[in-house]
């Protein structure tokens, strides 16, 4: 009964029904029921509701017959009467077991116990309050449904569950990890094990499990742990409820924990519920019950670009190296690449460096991570023209955006990443005075690779308290691992300093907190760049794991005269600036660029435009606030 039931058999379950109902009169006394033809009353082919369901829960005769005398009162006028003409009692369509037992063919005192299927399932309700024979009975709705030919889950779990549809396709990976691995597993899996999938991959953890699902004929139901009840009397009734619903549908339950710590509702709940049960979440997990557990994690890059091209059909053949940089750069599942697949325009399937620059973006938007409690997104708005650096730092940097550009040709297509991916990630270190450029060219990179750049708010992520730190950093690289954001660490010595001598707890923890960060860094695949002023404080053992490492000098008088050049944007209106002059003032960029802004608000405020005096006011500003003097010698000749 999991397919909607065709016209003709609800015609026959129903006329079944009523003969049925009509034999059950007789029984409590209707005169006007003469006889009854057993033959009538023969099995069905297919079999009728209240058949299925007595096999499907071990039913004996009586305990089927009194669970069809509790359907009949509802759905029966002419039997509800003459059962509350038999019990005496004074509301209409009320039956209880002694009629039941004075009635029913075979009848047997533990029909009613509470380990008996009626009870145990909430086939039917005995109303507290009562003897037990006295005590009305009425059938759950869910039942008297199910009877009438409508399977569909109980409404007291609708709001809590959601049918998870078969998947349009599998990674290959998971695919073969079905096939190989799990699905032979599964069958000789004893009845209280508990089948866990863990890894970084929600949605193929739930993809193999509507497989596995769809393998043993049943259908797949996915509870979130925000919706798990945590109050004990909400987990018994959904216990209950939930046992009784994987057999009438029948269905397969999946417990999605995702990246969140299990509460010990959600514990409480993955330990009674009986049968085969399937857990996701990102980590491993311990329970009191027998775990088969196996990894899932997103497809690695050359198994999103089979995605890819699966999902694409032939558009695909136009896309090759599009495909080439949005498989090593985006760690997407299989229904997402579907989705973003189908939502590509057809108009542009010609075009294939629109439908790649169209593919790109969409991909950036959708992977778009949740990091405004931890970080900053910064807009990058500069090229490398607006960088000013000696040669040597200039080509380090393109260097690393190039690598950036081609790890899947190196990793995937070269072999690099058979060896293992550890260590794959780009990780670089920008180190030099405060205002020499260190962030600019963070903007620059991410600007060039078309990436999102988030700059990491330390102050969000570093905590007093034991284990928040590294909590904080694993929410921040589990987000950022689906790829389309470099991560800026600013100031990087305050999270990667030096490990310190143990010498009490909180030497302890730090230190631990420090290895939690050289691991994720080292695992890391996406592109983390770390600024600091002071390198000589960075760990040694964390400098080994980095790619790249740039050192920003303090600008010469050359470099200074370039930025000086540069720095006013074409629209500004500006009057005999003089460049040569002003590179005489010894600071870094960032310097330069606040006193180029507060001198155009000087130049506004007078209604002129920017003038060297605008820019030696600034200046002096500048040069109070960092609490430097300037030398005669550094503003001679600037008015």
């Amino acid at each position: 009964m999991s397919a909607a039931p065709s016209t003709a058999w609800l015609e026959q379950n129903q006329a079944y029904l009523i003969r049925a109902f009509a034999a059950l009169r007789r029984r409590v006394g209707d005169a006007a029921v003469s006889t009854v033809d057993e033959a009538a009353l023969a099995p069905m082919t297919p079999p009728a509701a209240i058949d299925t369901l007595a096999d499907t829960f071990a039913l004996s005769t009586f305990e089927r017959e009194l669970l069809l005398l509790c359907a009949g009162v509802e759905m029966d006028s002419a039997l509800a009467a003459h059962c509350t003409q038999a019990s005496g009692r004074s509301r209409p369509g009320e039956i209880t077991f002694a009629l039941a037992l004075a009635s029913l063919e075979n009848p047997h005192w533990s029909a009613l116990a509470p380990s008996g299927p009626l009870r145990r399932f909430r086939l039917i309700e005995m109303e507290q309050g009562h003897g037990v024979t006295a005590a009305p009975l009425r059938i759950d709705e869910r039942i008297l449904h199910y009877l009438a030919g409508l399977n569909r889950i109980d409404p007291r779990l609708d709001g809590l569950l959601f049918a998870k549809p078969q998947p349009a396709r599998l990674a290959p990976d998971h695919r073969r990890l079905l096939e190989e691995t799990i699905g032979p597993a599964v069958g000789q899996m004893s009845p209280d094990e508990v089948l866990h999938l863990f890894g970084d991959d929600p949605a193929g953890q739930e993809d193999i499990a509507a497989a596995i699902a769809q393998r043993a004929g049943r259908a797949l139901f996915v509870l979130r742990l925000e919706d798990t009840p945590s109050a004990a009397a909400e987990i018994d009734q959904f216990v209950q409820l939930w046992t009784r619903e994987a057999r009438l549908l029948p269905a397969s339950l999946l417990l999605q924990w995702e990246n969140e710590t299990a509460s010990a509702g959600a514990r409480m709940l993955a330990e009674r519920l009986p049968g085969i049960l399937m857990v996701a979440s990102r980590d491993p997990l311990r329970l009191h019950r027998r775990i088969e557990r196996y990894e899932v994690n997103k497809p690695e890059p050359a198994g999103q670009r089979q995605l890819w091209k699966e999902a694409l059909g032939p558009v695909g053949g136009n896309l090759d190296d599009a495909l080439d940089t949005v498989s090593a750069q985006f760690r997407l599942s299989a229904d997402a690449v579907a989705t973003i697949a189908a939502s590509l325009p057809a108009a542009e399937a010609a075009d294939g460096k629109a439908l790649g620059a169209r593919l790109w973006h969409t991909c950036r938007s959708f992977s778009r991570p949740r990091l405004e409690a931890l970080a900053e997104r910064i807009v990058p708005s500069v090229q490398w023209d607006d960088l000013v650096l000696p040669e040597m730092q200039k080509q380090t940097l393109r260097r690393l955006a190039a690598q950036a550009r081609h790890r899947m040709t190196v990793y995937e297509t070269w072999g690099f990443s058979a060896r293992g991916r550890r260590g794959l990630g780009l990780s670089a270190l920008f180190s030099g005075p405060s205002g020499t450029g260190k962030t600019l060219a963070a903007e620059v990179i991410a600007g060039d690779l078309n990436l999102d750049l988030y700059r990491i708010d330390l102050s969000s992520v570093v905590s007093k308290y034991i284990g928040e730190t590294e909590k904080n950093l694993k929410q921040l690289f589990d987000a950022a691992e689906i790829g389309g954001v470099l991560l800026l660490f600013d100031e990087a010595d305050a999270l990667f300093g030096k490990r310190a001598e143990v010498k009490d707890s909180h030497d302890r923890y730090a230190n631990i907190e420090v290895s939690y960060l050289l691991q994720r860094m080292e695992s890391f695949q996406g592109l983390a760049i770390l600024t600091t002023n002071l390198k000589s404080s960075l760990d040694r053992a964390f400098q080994r794991r980095l790619r790249f490492t740039v050192d920003f000098p303090f600008p010469d008088e050359t470099q200074r005269e370039a930025i000086w050049a540069r720095v006013f944007p074409a629209q500004t209106p500006t009057g005999n600036l003089q460049a040569d002059r002003l590179a005489r003032l010894n600071m870094t960029g960032g310097n330069i660029r606040n006193i180029a802004l507060n001198a155009a608000f000087l130049a506004a405020e007078a209604g002129a435009s920017v003038d060297m005096s605008h820019v030696l006011q600034a200046a002096r500003m500048e040069a109070i606030k960092i609490e430097r003097p300037l030398s005669a010698v550094e503003v001679r000749g600037w008015i």
